[in-house]
């Protein structure tokens, strides 16, 4: 079954509640993971991440916290997913720049056809802007 990790959810609901609750304020790491009732040290390696690949933005201090870079409907679902998970693949096999990578290349005939349903899901997730799942 084809399930995006925990850090693809993680960042999709830290963006999506920024993107509701924001307004000029930073949202801390603990009033998302409090919301939603989630690892308080995993929505801050999500955010971290999404800061890291400026999605967000990060504030130090009392009054800091966390706000969306650009407007919700500029940021597309798979740039979320890429930013905690530069890595995604739906097979493991198509991580692999050539077929030696993997020990069932004399026998597989699935990482094609594979690459291919890869690339029709790339496509809705890019198609896919925040503001269509808040």
């Amino acid at each position: 079954m084809l399930k995006l990790s925990k850090k693809s959810e993680y960042a999709l609901m830290a963006a999506g509640y920024m993107a509701v609750k924001n307004q000029g304020t930073a949202i801390t790491a603990k009033e998302i993971a409090n919301s939603f009732n989630l690892s308080y040290e995993l929505i801050s390696k999500v955010l971290q991440s999404l800061s890291k690949n400026q999605i967000v933005v990060s504030y130090k201090g009392v009054k800091g916290g966390y706000v969306l870079s650009k407007s919700p409907i500029d940021i597309s679902l798979i740039d979320l997913i890429k930013a905690v998970e530069p890595d995604y693949q739906i097979a493991e096999c198509l991580r692999y720049e050539s077929k030696k990578s993997c020990c069932y290349e004399e026998h597989c005939t699935i990482k094609d056809p594979l690459a291919s349903v890869q690339q029709k899901i790339d496509k809705v997730f890019l198609e896919t802007k925040l503001s269509h799942i808040i």
